[in-house]
């Protein structure tokens, strides 16, 4: 299983990187199976860096924050508009209402269906298959309905917390992965904000009460975080390295 990191910066693009995007691949039943773990704002062109959007086998959501989905209005108009047609509605999980959210981003209502998605919702505890990825669904803590996944392939384990403070469900999510990526947003002794995002230390904090935790890697850090405070934080509690995410980083899980 192989993750790039397409977009790692928390709350809006950067200079250095989209907005959240995470690239998922895996080869299986001979060919290549692509995902991407949110469509952030300024993460379709990136994207394309690595892969053509449209051969997507599924975006998965987790969340309808414009950092985490605006870019699925592009990914609309390559789908629609390109030369040669649409050859097939690409998969989208998310919160129930992503169809709507889409539709009332692109169009100004809510009301049109947009046919170049294959909408499913997710919820608290699903699992969904795509190719050789079994993924599952757990509830997080961040003000809007959101959710951190458990991707498994070629067994191993990736985790994504999205955003969250942390909750129980972090435990579960994380057990046994072999890489973490965490929300770390927030900053200890500056952010006093609860149930919206983590800092290093809760973040580390969470891993540890996971148990078995492989790599742990920091990300959506917004603009004004300082990565080495945010490292730092988080290297007072955890045993081993703590990795930052960054544009376009290739990890082979």
């Amino acid at each position: 299983m192989r993750l790039t990191i397409v977009g790692c910066s928390g709350s809006f693009p950067g200079p250095q990187s989209p907005a959240s995007c995470y690239l998922v691949q895996a080869a299986y039943e001979g060919r290549q199976w692509s995902i991407v773990l949110d469509l952030g704002n300024g993460a379709l062109g990136m994207l394309q860096r690595h892969v053509d959007p449209r051969t997507l086998d599924a975006v998965v959501l987790s969340h309808l924050h414009p950092d985490h989905f605006l870019d699925l209005c592009g990914l609309y108009v390559m789908q629609r508009y390109q030369p040669e047609g649409r050859t097939r509605s690409i998969p989208v999980w998310g919160p129930s209402d992503t169809p709507q959210r889409v539709a009332l981003a692109y169009y100004g209502h809510p009301f049109k269906p947009v046919e170049e998605f294959e909408f499913a919702p997710i919820t608290d505890g699903a699992e969904v298959t795509i190719g050789p990825f079994r993924i599952r669904a757990w509830r997080v803590n961040h003000p809007v309905e959101a959710y951190g996944y458990r991707i498994e392939a070629d067994g191993k384990t990736l985790a994504l917390t999205g955003d969250t403070d942390t909750c129980p469900a972090l435990s579960p999510l994380m057990h046994g992965a072999d890489l973490v990526l965490a929300d770390t947003a927030f900053v200890d002794g500056r952010d006093a904000l609860r149930d919206i995002h983590m800092t290093g230390s809760r973040v580390a904090a969470a891993a540890l009460a996971a148990g078995g935790v492989r790599r742990l890697m920091l990300t959506h850090m917004p603009v004004w975080n300082d990565p080495e405070v945010c490292r730092a934080q988080a290297a007072a509690l955890w045993p081993g390295d703590v990795e930052l995410a960054r544009q376009g980083l290739v990890i082979d899980i």
